[in-house]
């Protein structure tokens, strides 16, 4: 991935997602461009069109906080957007320590301690670096439970699993793209390769749409025990940066409660809670 103007690419894809009506102007049959003209959004966040366009050229790499936050009202951004493109259009000081791919002994321990849920860590690029057996379980029907984003994209049996695929590769995505505010070789291989493998991965990436995900709702099938819903939370973990817990669950006394626990029993069969291999997609 090229990040030499990452703030140029983001305000160019952001500002195709704008219509003229989002922002209170006129419709224009004679418009050639998607969303917003340069002009316009200069216009809008209150500074010359000549900035504007060094902005996205890469030309003009020192904005102010105040200019960033006018072209995120500009923008229509929302939150977590804004502080995306804050995150990449500041200069900000690199913090000591680096990402690791090992899973510590007492964190490897909890996982198979917890029976009843499927749990897993996830690093950098949405490797899966450490799994419960449960988990294993849940995702058997991928060819490899590696990578969450290979998974989702290169993996054919992801369409049959995500009872809303489009929306899973979407919410995927914009997690993905928050994480690069803070560059990350790992993710910048993903990224790569699955730009250059998925199609449906580029679209999407190409829109530059940003949501950080640490908890959701999700809608599987499971091909032992069919439809099921579960909750996700994620955990950041505090000894290793870059790593985070995920974690599935259910409501109580529900159908999805019952089929999380038969999803265990088939788990608890398993051999071993090996850990899964990590691929660089």
């Amino acid at each position: 991935m090229d990040r030499h103007n990452a703030l140029g690419e983001f305000l160019t894809a952001r500002r195709a997602l704008v219509t003229p009506a989002d922002v209170g102007l006129p419709a224009d049959a004679s418009r050639r461009v998607p969303g917003l003209r340069r002009e316009e959004v200069a216009v809008l966040a209150g500074v010359s069109t000549d900035y504007y366009i060094r902005l996205e050229q890469g030309r003009e790499r020192n904005p102010s906080q105040q200019v960033l936050e006018a072209l995120a009202r500009a923008l229509c951004l929302d939150e977590a957007a804004t502080l995306h493109m804050l995150r990449i259009g500041l200069p900000a000081p690199r913090l000591p320590g680096t990402t690791t791919a090992a899973v510590a002994p007492a964190l490897q321990q909890l996982l198979e301690q917890m029976h009843g849920v499927p749990a897993f860590v996830v690093g950098p690029g949405q490797d899966i670096l450490a799994a419960n057996a449960v988990a294993q379980t849940l995702y058997r029907g991928f060819a490899r439970f590696d990578n969450l984003l290979r998974m989702i994209f290169l993996d054919p049996y992801a369409r049959e699993f995500y009872a809303d695929w489009d929306n899973a590769a979407a919410v995927a995505v914009r997690n993905l793209r928050a994480a690069t505010a803070v560059p990350d070789r790992r993710t910048d291989q993903v990224v790569d390769a699955l730009t250059s493998r998925s199609p449906a991965f580029a679209a999407l990436w190409a829109r530059y749409e940003v949501r950080p995900r640490t908890n959701d709702d999700k809608h599987f099938h499971h091909p032992d025990v069919g439809e099921i819903r579960l909750h996700f939370e994620m955990f950041s973990v505090a000894s290793a940066p870059g790593q985070h817990l995920s974690v599935y669950n259910a409501p109580p006394s529900t159908a999805d409660a019952e089929k999380l626990t038969l999803l265990a029993g088939l788990s608890a069969n398993a051999t071993g809670n090996a850990q899964p291999q990590s691929s660089h997609s």
